[in-house]
């Protein structure tokens, strides 16, 4: 059982610090409350039987790590909006140019009559 709660809180402290590190680092949070359970949880174990590993204190750190990663990008990262006119103005002439594309093209007008649909099985 010791050794299921310390996989997973090296495992979620592993996950955690991944997130901390790419742009969606608010997500962060949630695998390191899991490392932070789990690695709460093997201490308790292994302190029943006297022997605390490393590798518990190694997922600790790493869980703190990601906190204090998470915590400084949420506080100092600005969000920048860009200028969307720019955006829309080309939307608009790729949008143009699509219609005088398809006003181009020459279509053939075709004529069904019912009599060919009713010949048409389908299987």
């Amino acid at each position: 059982m010791k050794k299921l709660f310390t996989i997973l809180a090296v495992a979620a402290s592993i996950l955690a610090i991944i997130l901390a590190v790419l742009p969606v680092s608010n997500l962060a949070v949630f695998p390191s409350i899991a490392a932070l359970i789990f690695g709460f949880t093997a201490f308790y174990l292994s302190k029943k039987t006297g022997k605390v590993k490393k590798i518990i204190q190694f997922s600790f750190l790493l869980t703190i790590m990601a906190l204090a990663l998470t915590t400084y990008k949420a506080i100092f990262t600005e969000t920048e909006v860009a200028n969307t006119d720019d955006l829309n103005a080309k939307e608009t002439q790729l949008e143009e140019q699509a219609i005088e594309e398809l006003e181009d093209l020459e279509i053939e007008e075709i004529e069904i009559d019912e009599s060919e649909l009713e010949d048409i099985t389908i299987e």
